[in-house]
């Protein structure tokens, strides 16, 4: 099998390409990425032929369409804060490329699972969040998410494509970068932990998250290519955790071994308030579905900084000066396949 994977060189498409490389049920993996928030960096070693290009030129979505069979449609412009900054072009990518990768899959009648997001659920004040509550977007990042979610599930009905839809909740783990402005939280946390500045926290750190490790991601993902998983609504791909961002800056400074400052500030506009996903869909699809604990991941994902970002001083944008060369000596493996 030949599979596509949009947004391919960022955090979680490296990984997904690393982890769909493993399989010998795949013979070809390509990553789509116009390298806006992605690195070709990550995908050194893997086994991907990296197709450096955008989810808005229709002509390569189509051309790279005849040449697979399944398609994992990650390409995005993330953040809620990016949103604010930036709402047309959010909307642009993550809506509009949607759609426009949807017509090159129907033309072609290829398989999709796309990542949509928990952003969705925005205000809805349920807990855990279950798949058949109303959303109610905050942010203009979470309106983009919704609409290319519905495009994805639209197109299952109206067209017969084989299709599923993903919402992720707080991914984190290695090739996650860390600062500059969009930066995630837990990047954020160990970036500031071991370069000895405060931890700062939006808000009073009670609001509450689901981390999910990346490797249950991708091993999601890639299970959904191989036996073609599809559904008629959307799927939380999270497993059920509630862990407030002030635990979390404790248990960072834990998987750190440092003692940091930690500080509280405004909270942000579009910030949710509490994200904790139900669980019960997910492990009907995917019964085999493997928790990563919160400690377990953090501690592999500071490993990975350890290894990849020697001394975690010149953090400019996500790179450090020789980084590439440094990540290639050091490509980083789960440690369940290590053992």
């Amino acid at each position: 099998m030949r599979v596509l994977v949009t947004g391919g060189a960022g955090f979680i498409g490296a990984n997904l390409c690393r982890e769909l490389a493993t399989r010998p049920e795949i013979d070809d993996v390509i990553a789509l990425d116009d390298l806006s928030t992605g690195s070709a960096e990550n995908l050194r070693g893997v086994g991907a032929k990296l197709v450096e290009g955008s989810i808005l030129d229709r002509d390569l979505l189509a051309d790279l369409a005849g040449t697979v069979e399944a398609v994992v449609h990650l390409a995005a412009l993330p953040s809620v804060p990016r949103s604010l900054a930036d709402p047309l072009r959010t909307y642009e990518v993550n809506a509009t490329g949607t759609i426009y990768l949807l017509e090159a899959c129907r033309r072609k009648s290829l398989y999709v699972v796309a990542a949509s997001s928990s952003s969705v659920y925005g205000a809805a004040s349920v807990s855990p969040k279950h798949e058949d509550l109303p959303t109610r977007p905050l942010s203009p990042y979470a309106m983009s998410k919704l609409a290319a979610e519905a495009a994805v599930l639209s197109y299952g009905t109206a067209f017969g494509l084989s299709t599923l839809a993903l919402r992720f909740f707080n991914v984190y783990g290695p090739l996650q970068t860390a600062g500059h402005p969009y930066a995630a939280v837990v990047p954020t946390f160990i970036a500031s932990a071991v370069s000895g500045e405060r931890l700062q926290i939006h808000g009073d750190g009670l609001q509450a998250r689901d981390f999910t490790f990346v490797t249950t991601v991708t091993s999601v993902l890639a299970d959904a290519v191989l036996r073609q998983v599809t559904s008629p609504a959307p799927v939380n791909l999270a497993l059920g955790t509630r862990v407030s961002v002030a635990e979390l800056a404790e248990r960072v400074a834990t998987a750190t071994g440092l003692r940091p400052e930690i500080c509280y500030g405004p909270a942000r506009p579009g910030d949710v308030r509490d994200s904790q996903a139900d669980t019960a869909r997910l492990r009907a699809l995917f019964p085999h579905v493997r928790p990563v604990s919160l400690d377990e991941g953090l501690s592999e994902t500071v490993a990975w900084f350890r290894q990849a970002w020697p001394g975690f001083a010149g953090l400019h944008d996500g790179v450090l000066p020789r980084q590439a060369e440094k990540v290639e000596e050091t490509a980083w493996r789960p440690a369940s396949r290590q053992r």
